[in-house]
């Protein structure tokens, strides 16, 4: 896990590479170095799949910054990769019993030989880690978060630097409580809205806010908003 802009997980010594030939690049895309090893972060996510060990982090972690700028949360469905985007989310498999889940890349790590994936504690219990310790997965990238008409889905955007994004930073199965929250935040951000669909059978109201016009500022946003009220925010991307 990197904390803040890059110090690594279990504190190994971390350097951004910053050159000419760097510096245009967004903060998470520039190569990185941790203990004399470099890591040139992967520009899209598309067609990735990868197969190794997965570890995970837990309470000596929990409540430090990530490498995207959030406050780690052990119970939250994140994991840790060292070259894909962040933001990403991929389908994690456990090759030893067949479960599988879904969580969102939103940290640096892990730089253990031989691993590809730290997960965080609940991901790890729902793929049945946790007691082991590790066990051999594959890693699917999917893209990033979608939701229409109560439906998720994953998609990758037409430009990492350019779309159009919002947060999403909570859902109520009473409508007054969504739209009481959209107005608090309108008032404060000038942008937010609340997405009506359906989960399990029931109406679900989700609340969104800001309207970000590239993946870069949306993920500093929900940086924010992670640490002050909304610590399992996550960015959605608009058609």
């Amino acid at each position: 896990m990197l904390l803040g802009a890059l110090a690594g997980c279990g504190g190994p010594r971390t350097r951004v590479i910053d050159t000419p030939e760097t510096r245009e690049l967004k903060g998470w895309q520039k190569p990185y170095e941790v203990d004399g090893q470099r890591y040139h972060p992967l520009r899209d996510h598309q067609g990735f799949r990868q197969e190794g060990i997965a570890s995970w982090y837990g309470k000596k972690f929990h409540g430090r910054l990530t490498s995207n700028g959030e406050t780690y949360d052990m119970y939250g469905m994140t994991a840790a990769h060292k070259t894909l985007p962040l933001g990403v989310y991929v389908r994690v498999s456990n090759k030893r019993n067949g479960l599988t889940t879904v969580v969102r890349v939103n940290d640096r790590g892990p730089f253990v030989a031989g691993r590809v994936i730290d997960l965080s504690y609940a991901a790890a219990e729902r793929l049945g880690v946790v007691q082991q310790g590790t066990a051999p997965v594959l890693v699917e990238a999917l893209g990033y978060r979608k939701e229409q008409a109560g439906k998720v889905s994953y998609v990758a955007p037409q430009s990492y630097d350019v779309g159009s994004y919002a947060v999403q930073v909570g859902a109520f199965s009473v409508a007054a409580n969504a739209y009481r929250l959209a107005d608090d935040l309108r008032r404060k951000y000038g942008a937010a809205d609340v997405l009506q669909g359906r989960s399990n059978g029931q109406e679900i109201y989700r609340v969104r806010v800001g309207h970000y016009l590239s993946l870069e500022t949306a993920e500093q946003a929900k940086g924010k908003f992670g640490r002050q009220e909304f610590p399992g925010c996550f960015v959605v991307a608009f058609e």
